[in-house]
């Protein structure tokens, strides 16, 4: 099939993905849905063959109805010029067999979950009564999530009838092929079973069991040779893991698990610790086990000339057999007393044997659900009687711990058996520590067996150690095991090492002192540095100091000038605090509602002033603030002033961008 070919006008061919043993793979896009899909087309050699063609299509048909989320979706079943295809879901990957060798070992919890999405799938099938035929590791498509999906249900069966000769096509098939279709029997759905226990096989060793020259040596294999141990391969493998293994693959298929949903359930715990002193499995292998036996009619018929030659004499004439003598009248009389008490013996004995209570093993439920648990001791004429519920971290909630008698114990039948149910992890309830201190509350629930760990946060309102939130919000119900609570706990207020302010200019400062959250308040002093340039700082370079801290920095004037004289004086103002109407209803509302420590020194924080300064001297314009302060009440301060003999400074006091103090005519001797 050549790429850009279009099938049945819908189906554009775009390359090829693979040859199988009856039909070539292509992807192709479908024009209509807009979507890539795969394209089966029947192999050439097959397609005058009537008998292929009906079963390709009949079953093409059946898969149609599989609808799981693990198995190819079958979208279109056709033909075009002689040639039968199947139209199917695109699956972007790699099959199971490539997975493997690519990732072996793979972890055994990730085999029971790649087997249990294959389990799933095969039992929808085997429920819409579709055998497979054909499971192996190249029908298992892995998509690059990780999911399984099967495909060749439509195509599996009519391979069955050319799985042993076409030996170049389908080699690979045979390494999974059951005993029963070795032998050229009818495939049934315990023949896929044995294919799942073949597949499990390899995916823990990475690795077919068998393995031969023809296809007709490996199949020989699989009827008269035993599985090899996977623990001989791995002995971490658990004995349950291989049981699941051995019991799938069984010579004869009444060994095997009854249905796909029993083996994905065995598969489900055999990671369980419950099963980790489980024995390894072994068949119920009997001489004659009951089944119904054909004689060979040339024996019997031997036999019987056997028979007729012991009553003939050598010419063929019949001899009359001896009459056995007539024993006296006396000795029938003994004998027949005789048999009547052995008679009498042997029905008190029949009658002893009957009556007698019959017993049997009380089956390990362990990890099943109450109705299943409930389901298999009934199987066994067991009743559950009563059921209590322990709490469990090993066995899932609603799953069963253990019973009373224990698994495996010999009881009489009708017996009440008592099933402890898991609760799940014992929780413990998580409770409100915000504003406690953090040593206690770590204390209380490290006790309890959980996690706690800490970030630290700094706060100016809340006291060092103190909780102020936590991860888990209170009320809550966790698995102390499994579960960590973060509490934010506060540092106090930040503190940071001062920067050199030496030789910064007066802007530098204070955006340093903004940034940093610094209240500055600036002296000025004749030097020889540039002016407005930094020459001193308190507290000095490198000091330890927390937000809010105000330093004091010493600015150049530059050299003393000779002339004019200057007048340095200081002028005291006092700023009235105003208190906003917001925050005192605010504040008023916080008093009255008895609110936390938080909402206390919000409203502290809301009702502050915040004020600027300008001065007008010989240092100072108006076009830059002096000053910036943060009031909670009425303030006084010192306004340094260095004037000119014979002029005026002056002042302007701001607060929420309007002006409340002014005096443009600030002398030596006016204040």
């Amino acid at each position: 099939m050549r790429a850009n070919y279009t099938l049945n006008g819908r189906y554009r061919i775009i390359r090829s993905l693979g040859e199988g043993g009856m039909a070539n793979v292509y992807l192709a896009h479908d024009l209509i849905l807009d979507r890539d899909v795969s394209v089966k087309l029947l192999r050439l050699d097959l397609r005058d063959d009537p008998k292929t063609i009906k079963r390709f299509q009949r079953e093409g048909l059946a898969a149609t109805e599989l609808v799981h989320p693990n198995i190819v979706s079958v979208y279109d079943v056709g033909e075009e010029n002689g040639m039968q295809y199947l139209v199917m879901e695109y699956v972007k990957g790699m099959d199971l067999k490539e997975y493997i060798k690519k990732n072996f070992p793979i972890p055994y919890q990730e085999v029971i979950n790649i087997m249990e999405q294959v389990l799933s799938a095969v039992k929808v099938a085997h429920d819409h009564n579709i055998i497979h035929r054909d499971l192996k590791p190249q029908n298992i498509l892995m998509d690059e999530n990780g999911v399984a999906k099967i495909t060749d249900f439509g195509i599996a069966v009519a391979l069955s009838q050319n799985s042993l000769t076409q030996t170049n096509t389908v080699l690979g098939s045979v390494h999974y092929l059951s005993p029963e279709q070795a032998r050229g029997g009818m495939a049934t759905k315990k023949s896929d079973i044995y294919s799942l226990g073949i597949i499990l096989y390899e995916m823990l060793t990475g690795t077919v069991p068998f393995k031969g020259e023809t296809a007709v040596s490996i199949a020989i294999k699989h009827f008269q040779s035993e599985i090899p141990s996977v623990r001989d391969f791995d002995p971490r493998i658990p004995q349950a893991l291989e049981n699941v293994v051995l019991q799938a693959t069984s010579k004869r298929p009444e060994d095997r698990y009854a249905n796909v949903k029993n083996m994905a359930d065995d598969l489900e715990t055999s990671l369980s610790p419950r099963r980790a002193s489980e024995p390894k499995f072994v068949p119920d292998h009997h001489s004659d086990n009951g089944e119904t036996k054909v004689l060979d009619k040339a024996a019997l018929q031997s036999e019987l000339a056997a028979h007729e030659a012991d009553e003939t004499d050598e010419n063929g004439v019949k001899v009359a057999k001896p009459k056995k003598k007539k024993r006296h009248h006396r000795k029938r009389w003994w004998a027949a007393l005789i048999g009547l008490i052995l008679l009498l013996i042997a029905g008190t004995v029949l009658a002893f044997w009957m009556g007698r209570p019959k017993y049997v093993s009380v089956p390990d439920v362990t990890g099943m659900t109450e109705t299943a648990a409930k389901t298999k001791l009934s199987a066994k004429n067991l009743t559950v009687n009563k059921v209590t519920h322990k709490n469990s971290r090993q066995i899932r909630k609603g799953r069963v711990i253990s019973t009373d008698p224990k698994a495996k114990k010999s009881v009489e039948t009708q017996s009440n058996v008592m099933l402890t149910l898991s609760s799940g992890p014992k929780l413990i309830k998580i409770g409100n520590y915000v504003g406690q201190s953090y040593t206690r509350a770590a204390s209380i629930l490290r006790a309890k067996g959980v996690t706690v760990k800490r970030q630290n946060q700094t706060s100016n309102d809340i006291t060092v150690g103190t909780v102020m939130a936590q991860s888990t919000t209170a009320g809550t119900r966790i698995d102390p095991d499994s579960t960590t609570v973060t509490f934010t706990v506060s540092a106090g207020q930040r503190q940071l090492t001062l920067a050199n302010l030496v030789g910064k200019t007066k802007s530098q400062i204070q955006s340093y002192a903004s940034k940093e959250s610094l209240n500055v308040s600036f002296n000025y002093r004749y030097a020889s540095a540039k002016k407005d340039k930094a020459t001193s700082q308190s507290p000095a370079a490198g000091s330890l100091v927390t937000e809010g801290t105000t330093i004091v920095v010493t600015l150049s004037r530059g050299p003393k000038p000779t002339k004019p004289k200057i007048d340095e004086f200081s002028v005291t103002v006092d700023i009235p605090f105003e208190a906003s109407s917001e925050s005192s209803s605010s504040s008023s509302d916080d008093s009255s509602s008895d609110s936390s420590s938080d909402s206390s020194s919000a409203s502290s924080d809301d009702s502050a002033n915040v004020v600027q300064i300008y001065l007008r001297d010989q240092d100072h314009n108006y076009r830059s603030v002096y000053k910036q302060l943060t009031i909670a009440q009425d303030t006084q301060v010192s306004l340094p002033f260095a004037v000119e003999s014979g002029k005026s400074g002056g002042y302007k006091i701001v607060r929420d961008g309007k002006v409340i103090l002014s005096d443009n005519n600030v002398t030596k001797n006016s204040h």
